[in-house]
């Protein structure tokens, strides 16, 4: 049943390498705001210690978690055995973000080395590791990535890529900041691009 534990051990560490699918939580401080989930596949965690992991966030239409984290920092990730026995495990702690024009990016992409470019990299120090039985969520079969989502990030110039983040991830749904251009940088006339979600 639900158990905390101090830190990740390996049991857990290898729990976490073993999903193809984790999800990330996070709200703004408002009670009227928008709390929002989202899906990341790809091989997009690293574990960095026994409290500390991190994720390669490679953008969207949305920058909710982005602007939950540069507002109040509170995230939760939440991990389910779709295989093999029952299990939930949800990391809860403090994020943050570093955006692709930020000091200190590319050490932290260093991380993720089969990953070409992306909008950032959130860090998540974690302060609860509480996992549960799991058992209402289904057995699923693992068919392998859609690569939509690397195929657009990585189809564009770097300079119409970067414009784009700027254009369409300048606030979150609920009027919170989120990127802000670099003086100086070009904006990108409108479009009608389809993108996906945070």
């Amino acid at each position: 049943m639900a158990a905390i534990h101090d830190a990740l051990d390996e049991t857990l560490i290898s729990f976490i390498r073993r999903q193809k699918l984790f999800f990330v939580a996070t709200a703004p401080l408002s009670a009227e705001g928008s709390v929002n989930l989202s899906p990341k596949g790809y091989d997009s965690l690293a574990i960095i210690d026994c409290r500390t992991v991190a994720y390669v966030d490679l953008g969207g239409s949305g920058i909710e978690t982005h602007a939950h984290l540069r507002e109040n920092g509170r995230i939760t990730l939440m991990f389910c055995a779709f295989e093999g026995a029952a299990n939930i495990l949800r990391l809860y702690g403090r994020g943050e973000t570093c955006s692709f024009d930020e000091p200190g990016f590319a050490a932290k992409m260093a991380l993720f080395p089969t990953f070409e470019r992306a909008r950032g990299v959130i860090t998540v120090h974690i302060d609860r590791i509480a996992d549960s039985c799991g058992w209402g969520v289904p057995f699923f079969d693992y068919r392998g990535e859609r690569d939509q989502l690397r195929r657009w990030v990585d189809a564009r110039p770097e300079a119409e890529w970067a414009a784009r983040r700027y254009e369409s991830n300048a606030l979150s749904i609920d009027g919170l900041p989120g990127l802000t251009p670099a003086a100086g940088a070009a904006a990108r006339p409108e479009s009608t691009d389809r993108e996906p979600g945070d």
